[in-house]
């Protein structure tokens, strides 16, 4: 019996056949796995990645083995094919986790502002130290409206960004908690917890929540990661402080 797997199940709150569901796999393939088979390498990225665990979490005795052996450095943890695919467990787990920094980068992002959950895990990040900074688009601005109009959706995302902002004000008195608004370009969303990164490449004419996203872990200077985390400062050394008094 896997009794770590089976307490992170139940600390995610989800079933085996919620997993297998999510994993596109046979509920008794996930059952196999509570009971003690090791998955494949693919299906371990995964079920961490779901869970918002370290794969040595879970299966302690293969990464024992697999530090005995000299092996490239995976920055890519697991990916999803839509933003909507990614489950909401992973979101909360990201975020939780995180102890020295939050950072969000997107134009709305409205489904994270809509999530209390998510609201009150900023909060109690912010509480205890950790940075939060949240980078929307500014609803004025002329990126805003070429993006609306790429996407068909006209004025509609303007309008996001500002019930975003509507949501967000229960942050506005939470130390820690920094919003800026930006007018970028943007070739990609940026949903970072200190190392980790969920990252939503954009593609003309086809909504963030449509597009794939990317579980990445920055492992050292110059990788992958901290690629999109140099962007991210970029841009948040050009954005504007939000004031929603003005």
């Amino acid at each position: 019996m896997n009794d770590l797997l089976r307490r992170a199940l139940a600390d995610a709150r989800l079933t085996e056949a919620g997993i297998a569901s999510r994993l596109d796999v046979d509920p008794k393939t996930v059952r196999r796995w509570v009971a003690g088979r090791v998955p494949y390498p693919r299906h371990r990225a995964s079920v961490a990645a779901l869970l918002g665990v370290d794969e040595a979490a879970l299966w302690p005795q293969v990464a024992e083995i697999g530090s005995r052996e000299e092996r490239p450095v995976i920055e890519i943890l697991a990916s999803y094919p839509h933003r909507w695919a990614v489950p909401r467990p992973v979101w909360q787990h990201l975020f939780e986790k995180a102890r020295d920094e939050i950072g969000i980068l997107a134009y709305a992002g409205l489904f994270l502002a809509e999530d209390r959950g998510i609201l009150r895990t900023f909060a109690a990040r912010a509480r205890e130290g950790a940075r939060v900074r949240i980078l929307l688009g500014d609803p004025d601005g002329a990126c805003v409206a070429e993006r609306g109009c790429d996407e068909g959706v006209g004025e509609s995302m303007a309008a996001k960004i500002r019930n975003a902002l509507v949501h967000y004000r229960a942050l506005g008195e939470v130390d820690g908690v920094e919003i800026r608004l930006h007018d970028t370009v943007l070739y990609n969303s940026i949903y970072r917890a200190d190392d980790d990164l969920l990252i939503n490449p954009h593609a003309y004419g086809i909504a963030a929540s449509h597009a794939p996203v990317l579980h990445l872990r920055r492992a050292e200077d110059g990788d992958m990661a901290s690629t999109y985390l140099e962007s991210f400062e970029r841009v948040w050394a050009r954005a504007v402080p939000f004031d929603e008094r003005a």
